[in-house]
This record gives structure tokens, sequence and C-alpha cells, in this order.
């Protein structure tokens, strides 16, 4: 691992592929499920396959937790973004030709499911990468290729998607992924081949149980964490990823606006946020304390009073829409806060040849829950229709109950980091 002052050249391609990568996606998970609203109008519908596509994502995370542990992560993220760029071309090619909701959903499917092998191989190198005091500005720099990623793609795909059409957006994205897994091909991550006696089967059911063990036993303050995430996912993380869309293209009187353009914009908005959160960790990594991120989850969750109680007000849509995108901004950068000192704390703690797997069940636990709560909140905005304003009133009651009991896991949390687990 590097110890020079800066990061490494191979930190910084990695860096350089994750914004080219991840702004196709970000593109791609904005327009399509979109397109699906635009097309049949429905909530549930939209709500059903945003969840039925993220469930590839919660099945492949543990099996690429295993293979980043045991093939070169460089490798992994190549072959993962040139497969992402054919399925996109392919996609180009026959989308005119077939039922176009089918076929949105098989590609979210995939997508999620590429994203689900993708991710556990980038944060799993990163202890390869750089030095452990530099890991959470590292982490942080991820967050911020994530939502620098996602405030131009969702921007760039709602004005593309309103002046352009799919297509266009189609092609920008598969070179995106093509440019990408090209670039990373001049990656050099650190890699020792794990011996390999027994057969697929049992070397993938035997990493998953030994990791699984670690989670449980060897360290359970990281499946308390999991839980805690889990159940924020299924109350914040799916109100917003579902919310946000039907309030700004069903709720609020936007008349004289395109809810299109205003919906890449506050999807940007909340990019931003992320981008701010991740800047601030990178600069301020040693005043940040993992004993302190209840505080954040808490004012996170209190931002969602106002987004409730607005829309039981009479006032103009725009002003709505402007209470709105600042909530969410402020949301997504406290969110941000709390993913990078969890994550840098969770590669802290655990052993090297156990990361990849860790964090595979990591994303892939709490990840469970994102589904189930796009799927609840799909059925319920559809259902409540005049009355949305209580579904984040409840979700924010029931957040704060949440960071209240993280309160509870600070001794654990100090505890835990002053131990160190040998191989």
């Amino acid at each position: 691992m590097s110890s020079t002052k800066h990061f490494s050249k191979d930190f910084i391609l990695v860096v350089i592929g994750q914004i080219i990568s991840l702004f196709g996606n970000s593109v791609l998970r904005f327009v399509l499920p979109l397109h699906l609203l635009n097309i049949t109008g429905s909530a549930a519908l939209y709500g059903f396959v945003s969840a039925f596509s993220f469930i590839p994502m919660l099945v492949m995370s543990p099996i690429g937790g295993v293979v980043a542990d045991r093939i070169n992560k460089r490798n992994i993220m190549v072959g993962l973004d040139f497969f992402t760029g054919g399925i996109i071309a392919i996609f180009f090619l026959v989308y005119q030709q077939f039922n176009l909701v089918v076929l949105i959903l098989i590609v979210l499917v995939l997508l999620y499911g590429i994203s689900g092998a993708y991710q556990p191989s980038v944060q799993a190198s990163l202890p390869f990468l750089v030095s452990e005091k530099k890991l959470v500005p590292a982490n942080a720099i991820i967050n911020m290729v994530s939502s620098l990623a996602n405030l131009i793609g969702p921007v760039l795909g709602g004005i593309l998607y309103s002046m352009a059409g799919l297509r266009t957006i189609l092609v920008i994205s598969t070179i995106c992924f093509i440019f990408s897994a090209v670039m990373e091909l001049f990656i050099h991550i650190p890699f020792r081949p794990m011996p390999q006696k027994n057969s697929i089967v049992h070397i993938l059911t035997g990493d998953l149980k030994q990791s699984l063990t670690f989670i449980i036993k060897t360290r359970p303050i990281i499946g308390k964490i999991v839980v805690i995430i889990a159940l924020f996912n299924l109350f914040l993380s799916a109100i917003l990823i579902i919310g946000i869309p039907v309030i700004v293209k069903q709720v609020l009187p936007l008349k004289g606006f395109n809810t299109d353009e205003m919906l890449g914009y506050i999807q940007g908005i909340m990019a931003l946020g992320g981008l701010s959160g991740g800047l601030f960790a990178s600069t301020a990594s040693k005043k940040l304390k993992v004993q302190s991120v209840w505080k954040l989850l808490l004012i996170g969750s209190f931002l969602l009073l106002p987004m409730g109680i607005i829309l039981f007000l009479p006032l103009q849509g725009i002003l709505q829409y402007g209470i709105f995108s600042v909530c969410c901004f402020a949301m997504m950068l406290i969110f941000t806060l709390t993913t990078v000192q969890l994550m840098a704390y969770i590669q802290t703690i655990t052993p090297e040849y156990l990361i990849g797997k860790v964090i595979a069940w990591i994303l892939s636990i709490s990840g469970c829950f994102q589904p189930i709560g796009q799927a609840l909140y799909g059925v319920l905005f559809e259902s409540m229709k005049h009355f949305e304003g209580l579904l984040f009133l409840g979700a924010a009651i029931i957040a704060a109950g949440i960071s209240i009991y993280y309160k509870k896991l600070n001794k654990q949390l100090v505890s835990t980091t002053n131990e160190k687990i040998k191989p």
C-alpha cells in the first residue's frame, strides 16, 4: 500500500474509471425508469420494477465479494464494464422491436446485477492502494465520484431525454462504459492468488460462510451496523427513490415547467449534496468520529418533516419544489458523511483477506430492505393520493428512533476499534 503523501497513479485511474463508468450508469438508471413512468403513469408499476430490478444486485454482491478476494480486481472491473457496454448496445439495436416494459426490466436487472458484482471489487481494492490513514479520504473520494456521476447523469439525462430522446442517451452510455473499461486496463492492483484446492461451489459456500461468521460472531458490531443501514434503506432511501419522482411529476403543481427536467435538476441537487459531503469528509477526516454518526442520522431524519408538512400547505409549486430540493441536498450531504465513516471503520477492523466478502455481505444484506421499501412506497404513494405528506412524516419518526438506537452502540464501536484481528 502506498504510504506516500499523495495518492498513487493506480488509485487515480480507479477514480477516473469510476467517474466515466458511473456517469453512464447514472444516466441509465435515471432515464429508463422515468421512461417507464412516462409510458404507464403508474407509481405502483414504477415502484415494482425498481424493486424487482434491484434483487439481482443483492444476489450478486456476495458472489462478487468472493470473486473480488480470489481474482484480480482490475480484471473484474474491466470485464464488467465491457459487458455493460455490450448490453446497452444490444438494447439500442432491439428496443423498438420488442415490448419496451419487458426490455427495460431486463436491462435494469442486468445493470443492478453487474453493479452488485462490481462494487465489492472497487471497495476491496482501496486497502491495497492507499495506507490505513488514508482510508477515510479515499472512501470520501470514491463517494464523491459516485455523487459527481449522479450529479451530471440525472441533470443531463433529463435534458437529453426531453430534447434528444432515449436513443442518444443509449449511445452516450455505451461509449462511457467502453471507454472506462479501456482505461481500467492500465490499473495495477496488488494481488496474491489464494489456493483453490476445492471445487468452485465448495469455495463459494466456504468463503461466504467464513465472512458471514466474521460479521455475526467475530465482529458482531458490523452486524448491528448492517441492521441499522438496512432499516434506513427501508424507510429513508426507498422513500427518496420512489417518492421524489412521484412528488415532482404527479403531486407538485409545476405548471409551465418541464417535469422531466425538474426531476433531473432535483436528482442533480441530491447528488451535489453527496458530492459536498464527500468533499467535507476528505478534508476533515481527522475530525470525524464514527461514534457521532447517530447525530448525523438524527438530523437527516428530521429533514423529512418539512418535506411532509409542506405538502399540506397551500404553497406555490415552485416554492414546495425549492424546499424539497434544500432538504434533499442536506440529507444527501449527511448520509454521505455517514457512509464514508462507516465504510472506513469496517475496512479498518476487517482483515484484508476478508474485505471483499464482508463488504459484499454488507451491500447485500442491507440492500435487501431497499427493494422492499421501494415496492411498499410505490403502493402507498398510489393508494394515498393527496395524503403523501403522511408518508414523509411517518418515515421521519421511525428513522429518528433508529438513530437513537445507534447511539447505544458507541461503547462497542470504541472497544472494537482498539482491537486487531489477524489472519
